[in-house]
């Protein structure tokens, strides 16, 4: 009888950047012969490694180490790993990405482990939502296009995403995913796009399988271009962060509307390209969760949606995590609570002619848009001078 053991080692070699994938796999026999074998990846494409290599060395009679590197697909994955892709992918090296896709490895390996990041529109959201300790900021279509007085309806096209990435980046810490739609047109769009976000700062863009112009996920009248134009789009998205500056790629498929195996399929065919992590949008029960984690496997990162009166039911972290579920997203949660209480800020200055009780101080405002962080600065400056 053997028994394999695979225990996750992390950073082994981060001199040589040979950090992103290692495990140590201890084979037990009968005879008591310990086998341990290290498989270290590589953040390049196998085309670009340096050098292979395989050293084997003796401790003690009864232990052999092998160190070698794992195999690696044509899409960059790593077989035989518990989180199979590298944390650098680009030809450009992007440290935001590199931290975003840390923080997913966490969370993928660790089922107590579950990434939550309310979503942002802006400048000031983003600065709420690192401010109460969220590790990332999400940028989603949504909530930016109800901030141009828009629905999430196709209306928002490439540059006024691309301005608004600006805009949170130049004020977050964390990582920043930006949502991007169907890549705004056909694959040479989609490559725009991608590395558009990159440029911007971006540490991860979403891409979606929906015809344009898109609908909200969780909204009716949406529709989905075919099978293989959606893969020729997450490829174009692929091929994009390879040869330019590095993103994490997040591709969400609305299949499930055609039928829950179509969405698995597909799903599985963006990963098999090379896309991080995957998600199917609007999943409708607990059973589906369950199943579509169970049905996508172990290797394969995928983050949930889940809005306030949506279709996908409300779930607790722990359940998430517990379900292989990385990350979860909420679209809704920042911009209902926004819109509820401005409109009851609104109807207190109607009734009373003075303002609510609910009203932040002046000070407190001050402090959230940034006041501290430039008074502080302008006082550096004028002690240097």
């Amino acid at each position: 009888m053997k028994i394999d053991y695979k225990i996750y080692l992390g950073h082994l070699i981060p001199k040589f950047r040979l950090h992103w994938l290692c495990e140590l796999y201890l084979c037990l026999d009968p005879a008591d012969l310990t086998i341990a074998r290290v498989s270290i990846s590589h953040p390049r494409p196998p085309s670009q490694l340096p050098i292979s290599f395989t050293h084997t060395f003796q401790i003690l009679s009864s232990i052999q180490f092998t160190i070698s590197p794992a195999q690696v697909t044509k899409n960059g994955h790593a077989n035989g790993s518990e989180y199979p892709y590298p944390l650098e992918r680009g030809a450009q090296r992007n440290e935001s990405a590199t931290r975003l896709r840390k923080l997913m490895v966490e969370a993928h390996i660790d089922p107590t482990k579950i990434i939550q990041h309310p979503i942002a529109w802006g400048g000031l959201t983003a600065r709420l939502v690192e401010e109460a300790g969220f590790p990332m900021v999400f940028l989603g279509g949504y909530a930016v296009s109800a901030s141009h007085g828009l629905a999430d309806a196709g209306y928002l096209g490439f540059a006024e995403m691309v301005h608004r990435t600006l805009e949170v980046c130049r004020v977050a810490d964390v990582p920043v995913m930006v949502d991007g739609d169907t890549g705004y047109g056909n694959e040479v769009n989609v490559r725009r796009t991608v590395q558009g976000y990159a440029k911007a700062g971006a540490a991860g863009i979403m891409i979606e399988d929906q015809v344009s112009p898109k609908r909200c996920g969780h909204t009716k009248d949406k529709k989905v271009v075919s099978f293989d134009d959606a893969v020729s789009r997450i490829r174009a998205a692929v091929a994009a962060r390879n040869e330019g500056v590095d993103i994490f790629i997040l591709v969400r498929t609305d299949s499930h509307i055609i039928s829950y195996e179509k969405a698995i399929r597909r799903a599985k065919a963006f990963f098999d390209e090379g896309a991080d992590a995957v998600a199917i949008g609007a999943i409708t029960s607990v059973d589906e969760m369950k199943r579509s984690r169970r049905d996508l496997g172990p290797n394969i990162p995928s983050f949930i949606n889940i809005i306030e009166g949506g279709k996908t039911p409300s779930m607790s972290y722990d359940d998430l995590a517990a379900m292989g579920y990385c990350s979860v997203a909420y679209p809704l949660t920042l911009l209902a609570a926004g819109i509820k209480a401005m409109r009851e800020a609104l109807q207190g200055l109607l009734r009373k002619t003075e303002s609510p009780d609910t009203i932040m101080r002046f000070e407190d405002v001050c402090s959230a848009v940034g006041f501290q962080e430039y008074w502080d600065l302008a006082e550096k400056l004028a002690k240097v001078q």
